[in-house]
C-alpha cells in the first residue's frame, strides 16, 4: 500500500470500501462518485503595489439530491481541483451521516493569505464570488468558512451576492451576528468533536474523565474541542501548531492558553504555562486521545507507527492517509472519521440557514442542545453500522451515508 495517492483518490477508496460492503453495483458507484459540477475561474486583481495578478478559483458541486450543496470556501496555496474535488465529496458524505437536508460541495482560491493585505483578500473575494454567483443561492449551494477563511470572509460573500440577488442572509453560513449569523457557530465544530469523543470513549470503554487528549492544531476547532473535552473531565497534555508546541503531563490550562494565542499571533510557541517541544513530534506524544484538528493528511507512513493514542478523532478534513488507517487497525487503535467527528460545524451551518430562511433566531443554549442531539444520534446510527457489519467507524459512517445518498437518487429517479 502506497501514500502516494491524491486525496481525491483517497475519499474514491473509503467509498469503494463501504460500497464492497453494500455490494454496489460499478454503475451506481460512477452515479455517486462524480460530481455534479465543476466551476474553475481566473480571478485578476490588482495587487496594492500596482501590479496585476491571477489567482485562480474553484467551486466543486457534488451531489444535491437531498438538499441545496453545502461546502466551505478554502484560501491555501496548494488549493487545486482535484483536492476541492475531494472535499466536496467528503461533504456529500458528512451531509448525510449527520441526515441533514444538504448535499456536498466545496471551494478554494490559490492564495497565500499570509502574504495579501484586507483589501486585496476583499476583491479577490469579491471576484471570485462574481464570477460563480449563478451557481450559487439559498437552495442551490451554500458556502462557508474554511482553511483560511472567517465570518468577515463570509460577510463579504453575502453582500456580493446580494448585489444581483437582493438580500440573501442564508446565501451564506459563518456570517458575524451582526449579519445574520447562529449564535454557537464558532464554537460549533469543537463542540461536536468534544461530543463524538465523549460518545467514542463509552463506546471502547474508555474513561474521558481524566483521559490524556493531544491536539495538533490550536485554531478555531482544537481550541473549542480542547475547553469541552477540559469541561468533560479530560486532561490536554500537548498541543502543537505551526510555529511550535507546549506540553504539560499535568494538565495545561486551556482557558489560558487560548487568552494566550488570541494575543500571540494565533500561535501557542512560547506558552509559559508548559514546556516546549518540537512541534513535529505531536504524534508521538504519550496519551490516550489523539485529535488532528488542522490541515489534512498530517497521519501518514512517516507518523502513524509513532502515535501512542488508543482513541484518534479526526477534528480535521482528511487528516488519515489510507496506509496511516492500515497501520492504525493493526495497532488496535480506533479512528473516528472526519466526516462523523467535525459534523458539528456543519451541522450549526444548517440551523444558521434554518434561521436565516425564517428570520427567526435562537439562544446559544439551543443551538447547543440541537446539536448535541443530532451530534448523538449520529453516533449511535454510525455505530449500529460498525457493529452489523464488523467494520471500522470510517467504514460504517460511509455505509451509513451510502445508504441513504442511493435512496434519495432512486427516490428521484437517478
Amino acid at each position: 500500500m502506497t501514500d502516494h495517492i491524491n486525496l481525491f483518490e483517497s475519499v474514491n477508496r473509503q467509498f469503494d470500501e463501504a460500497a464492497d460492503i453494500l455490494g454496489f453495483t460499478p454503475d451506481v458507484r460512477e452515479v455517486l462518485k462524480t460530481p455534479y459540477r465543476e466551476v474553475s475561474v481566473a480571478l485578476p486583481i490588482q495587487m496594492d503595489d500596482g501590479t496585476l495578478k491571477v489567482f485562480h478559483g474553484f467551486r466543486v458541486q457534488h451531489n444535491g439530491v437531498r438538499g441545496p450543496q453545502k461546502g466551505g470556501i478554502r484560501f491555501h496555496p496548494e488549493v487545486e481541483l482535484d483536492e476541492v474535488r475531494a472535499l466536496a465529496s467528503l461533504m456529500t458524505w458528512k451531509t448525510a451521516v449527520v441526515n441533514i437536508p444538504f448535499g456536498g460541495a466545496k471551494g478554494g482560491i490559490n492564495c497565500d493569505p499570509a502574504t495579501m493585505s484586507k483589501r486585496e483578500l476583499e476583491t479577490l473575494t469579491r471576484r471570485y464570488i462574481s464570477k460563480i454567483s449563478m451557481v450559487l443561492g439559498p437552495n442551490r449551494d451554500i458556502p462557508a468558512p474554511d482553511v483560511n477563511t472567517n465570518a468577515q470572509t463570509m460577510a463579504w460573500v453575502m453582500d456580493e451576492y446580494g448585489r444581483k440577488n437582493g438580500y440573501q442572509p442564508a446565501c451564506v453560513t459563518g456570517k458575524p451576528l451582526e449579519l445574520g449569523g447562529s449564535q454557537g457557530r464558532e464554537a460549533a465544530t469543537g463542540k461536536g468533536v468534544a461530543i463524538i469523543t465523549r460518545e467514542a470513549c463509552g463506546a471502547i470503554g474508555l474513561p474521558l474523565k481524566g483521559a490524556r487528549v493531544i491536539l495538533q492544531g490550536f485554531g478555531n476547532v482544537g481550541s473549542y474541542t480542547a475547553k469541552f473535552l477540559v469541561e468533560m473531565g479530560a486532561k490536554i497534555v500537548a498541543v502543537a501548531d505551526h510555529a511550535g508546541g507546549v506540553r504539560n503531563a499535568g494538565g495545561l490550562d486551556v482557558a489560558a492558553l487560548m487568552a494566550y494565542v488570541k494575543q500571540n499571533k494565533g500561535s501557542v510557541n512560547g506558552f509559559a504555562g508548559g514546556e516546549a517541544f518540537d512541534k513535529d513530534t505531536i504524534f508521538a506524544q504519550d496519551c490516550d486521545i489523539l485529535i488532528p484538528a488542522a490541515l489534512g493528511g498530517v497521519l501518514n507512513k512517516e507518523t502513524a507507527h509513532g502515535v501512542k493514542a488508543k482513541l484518534i478523532v479526526e477534528g480535521a478534513n482528511a487528516p488519515t492517509s489510507p496506509i496511516a488507517d492500515h497501520i492504525f487497525k493493526e495497532k488496535g487503535i480506533t479512528v473516528i472519521p472526519d466526516i462523523l467527528a467535525n459534523a458539528g460545524g456543519v451541522t450549526v451551518s444548517y440551523f444558521e440557514w434554518v434561521q436565516n430562511l425564517q428570520q427567526f433566531f435562537w439562544e446559544e443554549a439551543e443551538v447547543f442542545e440541537k446539536e448535541e442531539k443530532i451530534m448523538v444520534q449520529s453516533f449511535h446510527d454510525v455505530h449500529a453500522k460498525v457493529k452489523k457489519h464488523a467494520c471500522s467507524f470510517r467504514a460504517g459512517a460511509f455505509v451509513l451515508a451510502l445508504e441513504r445518498v442511493r435512496k434519495a437518487n432512486e427516490l428521484r429517479g437517478w
